[in-house]
């Protein structure tokens, strides 16, 4: 029986992607681990390989299809002996975003074929897309629901508990929630909406980004001609979702400090001296190599602000991950190195160098640019003195830096010129207090200043 191949879902937080390229074509037979098309999200763009061989024997999607639901449909396989005719006048059609892949796609009986993402970036997370383990209130099970379920239930103020779903092994999806609202289903305790959550698809901009004033205002300012419009790309569309998210919700402060960073590159002069010309252990160390270190040894020596804000709780995290901002054109990434506070300075040299060249050709998993606890965004290189940087979530803070520059200060009563380096970082106040974030500061200028410490 002909089998569709299912837009699948290449992160944890994946609902739809733009089908970039075919890699085959109908009539093209395919075996397992063949790629078959490149599915591009708002951060990469990533082959995704057929899971049993057969004949494609229709495209439903076609390339360059923007904002592809995952599970909808995107090809038809055909068995061994079967022919396009076996398909049937009723081929599927790509879902509406709002029925989330429920497999109302008019085949019936056939079970989905899942393409999946090569390389898998989930190995080993041991739970499905849109799949979250919550105990209900009652202490019965586990909640399987879709991420567009969670945010409308979380609008609604519905009780996910006392719905029954109707998706994969008792997923609740869309429909269930309008079922449960019809039916007058028991609201949650103290449910508030989210805020920027309307129960709306992500990236879809005239719902899910409110501005200060509508489109239709805003174009009126100005004059027919004078102006062309860039349509939103996947990225700049998330980039527009998540801050707002961020500005909305998270309660941020801001903390500034000015490190002496003359020893720093002193040491950095001379350790590049000594690299060897070429081969593996070649490297070439940044400013920007120190700042990483140094904030993830002071994430280890304040271990409280090394943390995540849930609802059931702050998250205290082990390992210094950091996210590296990196910009590339139209937008950015923030590609995460992990365990910092065990890697030389050559080690992050050569990783970050690796990241960003992979950020910049679109190239990254999404393992790499997701988690982390916190950020560096580094303006320095572009003259920039001092900025504020808006937190990332699910990270707790974000430092922002700005670039060296000789400043006269007091250094023994005397008037010195020292190279200055203006440091301001952001905090999450529902994770880091005033204090903390002091401490965390303190420890990240005391790393820069004696940059010898970071190799004790």
């Amino acid at each position: 029986m002909p089998t569709p191949i299912l837009m699948p879902a290449l992160s944890p937080t994946m609902e739809q992607g733009k089908l970039a390229k075919w890699l085959k074509k109908e009539g093209d037979k395919v075996l397992s681990g063949d790629a078959i098309a490149e599915i591009e999200t708002d951060k990469a763009t990533m082959e995704v390989e057929a899971v049993d061989e057969g004949t494609i024997g229709k495209i439903v999607v076609p390339e360059g299809t923007e904002g592809v639901a995952v599970n909808t449909p995107i090809a038809i396989l055909l068995a061994e002996g079967e022919d396009v005719s076996a398909i049937g006048e009723k081929a599927p059609s790509p879902l509406p975003l709002s029925r989330e892949g429920r497999g109302e796609n008019g085949v019936s009986g056939a079970p989905p074929q899942q393409a999946r993402a090569a390389p898998s970036p989930l190995a080993g997370e041991g739970r499905g897309e849109g799949e979250v383990a919550q105990t209900n209130a009652n202490g019965h099970g586990r909640i399987f629901a879709s991420p567009l379920a969670r945010r409308l239930a979380a609008q609604a103020g519905i009780e996910l508990s006392l719905v029954k779903g109707s998706g994969p092994r008792g997923r609740i999806v869309k429909h269930d929630l309008d079922e449960a609202q019809r039916a007058g289903v028991q609201k949650a305790p103290d449910a508030a909406a989210a805020p920027g959550q309307n129960g709306t698809q992500a990236l879809v901009p005239s719902r899910a980004f409110p501005a200060a004033m509508p489109d239709d205002q805003i174009l009126a300012l100005y004059e027919k001609g004078s102006y062309e419009v860039r349509p939103l790309d996947n990225m700049r569309k998330t980039i527009a979702l998540r801050l707002t998210q961020a500005a909305a919700t998270i309660p941020h402060f801001r903390l500034s400090v000015d490190c002496e960073i003359d020893a720093l590159l002193d040491a950095r002069q001379r350790l590049n001296a000594r690299s060897p010309k070429d081969g593996p252990g070649a490297f070439k160390l940044s400013v920007n190599d120190f700042i990483i270190k140094a904030m993830g040894l002071a994430l280890q020596r304040v271990p409280d602000a090394n943390a995540t804000f849930t609802e059931r709780g702050l998250l205290i995290h082990k390992s210094s991950d950091i996210g590296v901002a990196v910009a590339i054109d139209g937008g950015l990434f923030t590609p995460v190195l992990r365990g910092v506070e065990h890697k030389t300075l050559a080690q992050i040299s050569n990783e970050v160098k690796g990241l960003a060249e992979r950020a910049r050709r679109r190239r990254l998993a999404p393992h790499e640019y997701q988690g982390g606890t916190t950020a560096i965004s580094n303006l320095g290189m572009f003259g920039i003195d001092n900025f504020d940087a808006v937190i990332n979530p699910p990270h707790a803070t974000i430092l922002a830096v700005g670039r060296g520059e000789s400043r006269a200060i007091v250094k023994g009563g005397q008037i010195v010129a020292a190279t200055m380096m203006s440091c301001t970082l952001s905090c999450d106040h529902r994770v880091v207090d005033g204090a903390l974030g002091a401490q965390l500061l303190s420890a990240f200028k005391g790393f820069i200043e004696e940059p010898v410490t970071m190799l004790i």
